[in-house]
């Protein structure tokens, strides 16, 4: 695993661990919308937090990816592999457009127009026909794994979930690990230097931007056949709020940060929700506590502690 430091490889390994044996503990369904989530998350980091660019429209990425997997899926008859890549290729191809009008622009510009190109995207699927308006698409079938495995059965279905979770997180971590994510720190860090020595940061900004929306989509394909539906909630510009929070709680810039965040929201939404209208308030305090507590989110806070990049 090139790019690994010990302790990283470590964490990978716990991991891994974890998501075998997971599922003997708790319930598949939940573990896995944990890992789209996180996915999802990770996705939103690599643009965040490696290359600066604050995004309010990642939503529109994550619920086209899941509108067009759960679509192909039921009225193609596709195997769920190709749906999920399709759901991929959707998100990079919004991306690629978004990203392109977007990135000439700067911090909270760039952050405004991101969230209104969503906007256009969350009205469009709300009056396109495909997607069901309000109702979504409905009864989506999981579909058979290249065309044999049948994924009916939830633990089935979760190693596929367990491995596109997998194969994006080390996706990530090679991106940022390379010469090309170096690229993408020096951007972060100082644009006016980075363009001083040469490099054309638009185009490294796009194609990051593109990489990410692709990530994002994929995590939508994921969740729209785990779930069987794919609605305007996977579009909505809260969901990109949402993503914000992951990130944010479990630790801007780090590698297994947003996984963390991932797990801390969606096991509060999970098991709050007994409280009922008092959930958002808990959630709040939750919230506040956490980045009063950890400034640099919790598995930042653990590397400062331990002196580790995480």
């Amino acid at each position: 695993m090139t790019g690994f430091s010990r302790v990283q490889m470590i964490g990978v390994a716990l991991m891994v661990a974890l998501i075998v044996l997971a599922p003997s503990v708790l319930y598949p369904v939940f573990l896995m919308k944990v890992l789209c989530f996180a996915l999802f998350a990770c996705a939103f980091n690599l643009l965040i937090g490696y290359v600066g660019l604050l995004s309010f429209g990642h939503a529109a990425f994550f619920g086209m990816g899941s509108y067009v997997s759960a679509w192909t899926i039921k009225h193609w008859g596709i195997t769920a592999e190709v749906a999920i890549l399709l759901g991929g290729a959707t998100g990079a191809a919004l991306g690629l457009v978004l990203g392109w009008l977007a990135i000439r622009r700067q911090g909270l510009y760039f952050a405004m127009i991101t969230l209104a190109l969503a906007q256009m995207v969350y009205f469009f699927c709300l009056q396109a026909p495909f997607t069901g308006g309000e109702d979504g698409i409905q009864q989506v079938p999981r579909g058979k794994l290249f065309g044999i495995v049948p994924l009916e059965s939830d633990m089935t279905i979760y190693w596929l979930v367990a491995f596109v979770f997998l194969a994006g997180f080390l996706l990530i971590h090679r991106i940022v690990h390379s010469p090309f994510g170096q690229v993408l720190k020096a951007i972060r860090e100082n644009e006016p230097r980075a363009t001083s020595l040469g490099y054309r940061t638009n185009d490294y900004k796009l194609i990051a931007f593109v990489l990410s929306s692709m990530l994002a989509g994929i995590a939508g394909g994921t969740k729209a056949l785990v779930f069987g539906i794919a609605t305007l909630t996977d579009v909505h510009y809260s969901m990109s709020g949402e993503v914000v929070l992951m990130t944010l709680l479990g630790g801007l810039g780090t590698i297994f940060g947003p996984v963390m965040g991932a797990l801390v929201v969606t096991a509060m939404e999970n098991y709050l929700a007994q409280f009922g209208a008092w959930v958002t308030v808990t959630q709040g305090v939750i919230f506040m506590v956490c980045v009063l507590a950890f400034r640099r989110g919790i598995i930042g806070e653990i590397g400062a502690k331990l002196k580790v990049t995480l």
